[in-house]
């Protein structure tokens, strides 16, 4: 039982899947405080807040006043998501791929081992030449 549990928890698609969702949970909470106490900041050294204190580009609008366009949010985001992207894949997706490279190694399967599956026309190739050998058979 507890081997079965083993090699259900050690197949690839179910490691990536709890690592997406309990690292990118809790590291998007951490990456969004360091995002808005320190990038929102330096954002706003370069853009003036608006009366409604987001910073970003403000444009004249047509009617007269301005509109701003709150590009802190977009950079934001993007830095959050790019350091969530790169933390999962060096602390987790990198490691699993080396251990799975030396398992590999260890049982001596080369990487290039695995069997082509055959196409769609050599399967049917093969299932006509077994019905005509069938049919020859009887």
């Amino acid at each position: 039982m507890i081997k079965g549990f083993k090699d259900f928890i050690m197949r690839g698609n179910v490691i990536d899947l709890a690592v997406a969702v309990v690292i990118g949970a809790a590291f998007t909470a951490v990456v969004n405080a360091i995002v808005a106490s320190i990038i929102t900041p330096l954002i706003e050294v370069f853009w003036k807040p608006s009366e409604d204190g987001v910073p970003g580009i403000p444009v004249p609008a047509v009617w007269g006043g301005t509109v701003t366009f709150p590009i802190a949010g977009l950079i934001s985001a993007i830095i959050s998501f790019l350091a969530v992207a790169i933390v999962v894949y060096f602390v987790f997706v990198f490691p699993m791929n080396v251990w799975k490279e030396r398992q590999a190694a260890k049982l001596g399967v080369p990487e290039d081992a695995e069997e082509k599956l055959p196409t769609e026309q050599e399967l049917l190739i093969q299932i006509r030449d077994l019905l005509e050998k069938n049919a020859t058979a009887r």
